[in-house]
C-alpha cells in the first residue's frame, strides 16, 4: 500500500504566518495579492448566480476567503507591512509632505480635519495630535476608535466639503470595480473643503504595469475631477507610488468624462488589468 502523502498547508492559510510583525514579506505579499484577486472574482460572481456553475465557484471562492482568514486576515497582514520593521505606514510621507506646507504651524487656524481611509491602526497621526484631527475609518473596524463605514455609501450631504485632508492610501485598490474606484476619488472631491488636500497611494505596478491606466492618464483623470498634482514619489522598481493633490475646480464639466468611462488599452504586452473609470 502506498504512503499517504502529508498535505501541504497552503501560504495563504497559515494564520501563525499571519500574527507576527517577523513574517516573511514574501508571504504578506502573496496574501495581500490573492486576496484583492478573490474578492474582485466574489463582487463578479454575486452579480449572477443564477447557474449552478457560477454558484458553485462563488461558493468556492467564499470558502477559500473564510479558509485564508477573511478580511480580518487582510487587515492584519496589511498592518504587519506597516510595521516599524518594514518602513512603517505611507502616513509617514503625508506627515512629510504637509510638514514641508508648514500645515504643523497653524496658529489660530485650528487643526486640520484629516479623514484617514482604510485605516488599519487608531493611531497613525498621533505624533501630529497638536494640528491634526484625524478620523481613522474602515471598512471593518480592528479597535473601537476606527470608525466602521463604507466610504463609498457615507452621506454627501452630511461630508460635502467636511474635510481638509483626505487620506486614501492603499485603498482605491482594493475596491474592485473601476467605477467605484472613479466615484471614490469624485466623492473625496466632494467631501474636501476648497483647497483641500487628497493624499493617493497605489501599488506602483496599478500604474505602471497596467494595461489600461498610464502616468499620464490618471494625471488626466484627476484633473478632469477636480485636483490638481502638488506631489508625487516613487522609485523605479519600487512598490508603492504616492501623490498629494489640491482641490481645484474640474477642468471640464462632468458631463464630458467621456474619455474615462470605458476602458482603452494603452499598453500591450503581460500586463495587468486595473483600470479607473468615471461615471
Amino acid at each position: 500500500m502506498p504512503k499517504a502523502r502529508k498535505k501541504k498547508t497552503p501560504i495563504t492559510a497559515t494564520e501563525k504566518q499571519a500574527s507576527s510583525s517577523s513574517s516573511n514579506p514574501q508571504t504578506t505579499r502573496t496574501l495581500i495579492r490573492r486576496f484583492h484577486v478573490l474578492l474582485k472574482k466574489q463582487r463578479q460572481l454575486q452579480k449572477d448566480t443564477r447557474t449552478a456553475s457560477n454558484a458553485q465557484e462563488l461558493a468556492d471562492v467564499e470558502r477559500e476567503i473564510e479558509e485564508m482568514g477573511g478580511l480580518a486576515a487582510y487587515q492584519r497582514m496589511s498592518s504587519i507591512g506597516q510595521g516599524t520593521d518594514r518602513g512603517g505606514g505611507s502616513e509617514k510621507v503625508l506627515i512629510k509632505w504637509l510638514t514641508t506646507m508648514g500645515m504643523s504651524k497653524r496658529e489660530g487656524k485650528g487643526k486640520l480635519s484629516l479623514l484617514e481611509v482604510g485605516a488599519l491602526k487608531p493611531d497613525n497621526y498621533a505624533s501630529c495630535s497638536s494640528w491634526i484631527e484625524a478620523t481613522p475609518m474602515d471598512l471593518r473596524s480592528r479597535h473601537p476608535a476606527i470608525l466602521e463605514q463604507d466610504f463609498l455609501r457615507m452621506a454627501i450631504d452630511e461630508h460635502r466639503e467636511r474635510w481638509d485632508v483626505i487620506s486614501l492610501s492603499l485603498v482605491v485598490n482594493f475596491v474592485p470595480e473601476p467605477k467605484d474606484r472613479g466615484r471614490m476619488l469624485t466623492l473625496a472631491h466632494t467631501f474636501l473643503r476648497p483647497s483641500g488636500l487628497l493624499f493617493l497611494a497605489l501599488p506602483l505596478p496599478c500604474v505602471e504595469n497596467s494595461r489600461y491606466l498610464t502616468f499620464e492618464l490618471l494625471q488626466s483623470l484627476m484633473a478632469a475631477i477636480g485636483f490638481a498634482e502638488i506631489e508625487k514619489k516613487w522609485r523605479e522598481g519600487g512598490k508603492m507610488a504616492y501623490w498629494l493633490y489640491r482641490r481645484v475646480q474640474p477642468d471640464r464639466p462632468s458631463s464630458s468624462h467621456s474619455d474615462f468611462r470605458k476602458k482603452d488599452v494603452c499598453r500591450q504586452g503581460k500586463r495587468n488589468n486595473f483600470a479607473i473609470l468615471l461615471q
